[in-house]
């Protein structure tokens, strides 16, 4: 057994590069964990071959999208090791985010609220005016539902809709517009088919 480490640039690609690291290879996506800088941390878990094809698809696609990332494999971490990445999750005071995004955080119920055929669109902002605007334009522009609102420091917001890939596609578009001079728009982007690990670490 494995553990494989990403350190990514902002949520909204983290969350893409987690989502094809998960669809690679055979691997467990445990959760995010966020340092308060911008960036956030993904851990994976699974034999070591498995855990090094996620991350090396993990890196590929990062660097497609421009962002350089940290990856790392640690293979039979030793016991003591566990407190490192088993610990409480706590809101964090200076920003207001969570420290970690953690399946547990929302268990599955028997009804599926989140149907895995749905899409997810994301709009990442550094301010927070500007991603209020954007997420007003994204359910006024098409039939989507508004997941949550993240923050993981030095300004920067994540909000995520899901819904039929259209309607996904077109509330991204609108709500990417809709920044304009409020604030910097990071990241939009839209997920067809989010691996089941990647959804089960947000709100249903």
């Amino acid at each position: 057994m494995a553990l494989g480490f990403l350190e990514i640039p902002f949520l909204s690609v983290t969350l893409l590069v987690a989502d094809q690291a998960a669809k690679a290879a055979g691997v467990r996506v445990l959760g995010l964990e966020s340092p308060g800088n911008g960036s956030m941390l993904v851990r994976l878990e699974g034999d070591v071959a498995s855990v090094q094809a996620a991350l090396d698809r993990a890196q590929q696609y990062a660097a497609s999208l421009g962002a350089n990332i940290v990856a790392a494999c640690l293979s039979r971490p030793d016991a003591g090791f566990t407190p490192m990445i088993d610990f409480p999750n706590s809101q964090n005071p200076l920003y207001g985010g969570r420290d970690q995004f953690l399946p547990a955080d929302f268990p599955a119920t028997n009804q599926k609220t989140t149907n895995m055929k749905d899409a997810i669109g994301i709009i990442e902002t550094q301010g927070l005016t500007a991603v209020l605007e954007a997420t007003d334009a994204m359910l006024k522009a098409a039939s989507v539902t508004l997941v949550g609102k993240e923050k993981i420091g030095a300004a920067y917001v994540t909000v995520i809709v899901r819904g039929d890939v259209a309607a996904v596609k077109a509330a991204v578009e609108a709500g990417a517009r809709a920044v304009g001079s409020l604030g910097k728009l990071v990241a939009a982007h839209v997920i067809a088919r989010p691996h089941d690990d990647l959804a089960a670490l947000l709100p249903k």
